[in-house]
């Protein structure tokens, strides 16, 4: 099969690989929609080490069944399906403990483009397919299920760290895609002032859209500073980190709330050897600040939990889609979108008929 991804750090391109053999519980399909991911970059760019070389990428995908082990019971040849990014194989005994996302090791749930090829291929192999997969449902659109499978389930985990409540008030920092789901689930978790920052005018106007109340900009002065003037000088119940790098860090530590203020860290920070927080945000960690990261939750039930919600019009986030593409040579051109990040860019997808 042929696919696209990383040949060693800082060179892309196509690869050659052997067919896939098809495990008892396993499905392998054909694409029906890819989408190119920062963190696809960072593993082609910025990361390096035996697993990223000749490395097909991608991990995130809708895909069309063509072979199903003999073990599958809930999904046939033919059958539409939502692959999450995250793909446990759920019989690691340290599911018992905690996070299925790192069952046997750090990143072992997200296999897709560093343990495993990823799916910017003729053919994706979906292990634990049905503790996995989720049906596609016919009313909703390519474009709004392949922006579940890493988007929204990685944008929700923000206000599902940050522990959002009824009333609170939320500060996303960073409104790409990622951020943007983060105001909606914070929205959806009962927040009743959701402050963002960011200033590509596009985001700026989804942001609002998608609920929140102000989107404040670097541009217009210290965030810190705007975010507690608004504040009235209390800070937030509840910071989202969804973009920003470090300085967006210590800025959500500064304004999350003494003694109750929550932080989750989505980004993921590359090409960094330290990261340092401010002593004075952080007040000699004698705050009771919580911060908390984690790789997105996976897996069917997650998968056809956000799946409804698009379903039953709790939220379209098809609206983040900026550029569509057709094929599979087309991978290239939107990998190369989310190279150089274009003004007008929020996300790229790739469709096939």
């Amino acid at each position: 099969m042929r696919g696209f991804g990383v040949i060693e750090k800082g060179k892309v391109g196509w690869i050659e690989k052997p067919d896939y053999i098809c495990g008892p519980t396993d499905v392998i399909c054909r694409p029906l929609a890819l989408a190119p991911c920062s963190s696809d970059v960072h593993s082609a760019m910025e990361m390096e080490g035996p697993h990223l070389k000749n490395r097909i990428l991608g991990h995130e995908a809708i895909g069309e069944i063509i072979e199903v082990g003999s073990s599958v019971k809930d999904f046939k040849i033919g059958d539409a399906v939502v692959i999450p990014c995250t793909t446990p194989t759920w019989t690691h005994p340290d599911i018992q403990d905690g996070t299925h996302q790192d069952a046997g090791g750090l990143f072992t749930g997200i296999n897709f483009s560093s343990y495993e090829d990823g799916t910017f291929a003729e053919q994706i192999k979906v292990r634990s397919a049905d503790m996995n997969l989720a049906h596609l449902p016919k009313s909703v659109s390519l474009e709004q299920a392949i922006m579940a499978v890493d988007m929204m389930t990685t944008g929700f985990y923000g206000p599902e760290l940050a522990e959002v409540k009824f009333g609170d008030t939320v500060v996303v920092f960073g409104i790409g895609p990622v951020g943007l789901m983060s105001v909606v689930g914070s929205r959806l978790r009962g927040a009743s002032r959701i402050i963002a920052t960011g200033t590509r005018p596009n985001c700026v106007k989804l942001a609002k859209e998608y609920g929140a109340n102000e989107v404040l900009s670097y541009k217009e002065g210290d965030l810190v500073q705007q975010i507690m003037e608004l504040t009235n000088g209390k800070g937030a119940d509840a910071c989202i980190v969804a973009g920003g790098g470090m300085e967006a860090l210590n800025n959500a530590v500064a304004v999350a709330k003494f003694g109750t203020g929550k932080i989750a860290m989505l980004e993921v920070i590359t090409g960094e050897a330290n990261m340092v927080l401010n002593n004075a945000y952080i007040a000699g960690f004698l705050a009771h600040k919580t911060i908390k990261g984690g790789l997105c939750p996976g897996g069917r039930k997650r998968m056809e939990r956000l799946i409804s919600m698009i379903e039953y019009g709790r939220l379209d986030p098809s609206l983040m889609v900026t550029h569509k593409f057709r094929g599979l040579d087309a991978i290239e051109e939107a990998f190369d979108l989310m190279v150089k990040k274009p003004a007008d860019l929020i996300k790229p997808v790739v469709l096939f008929d």
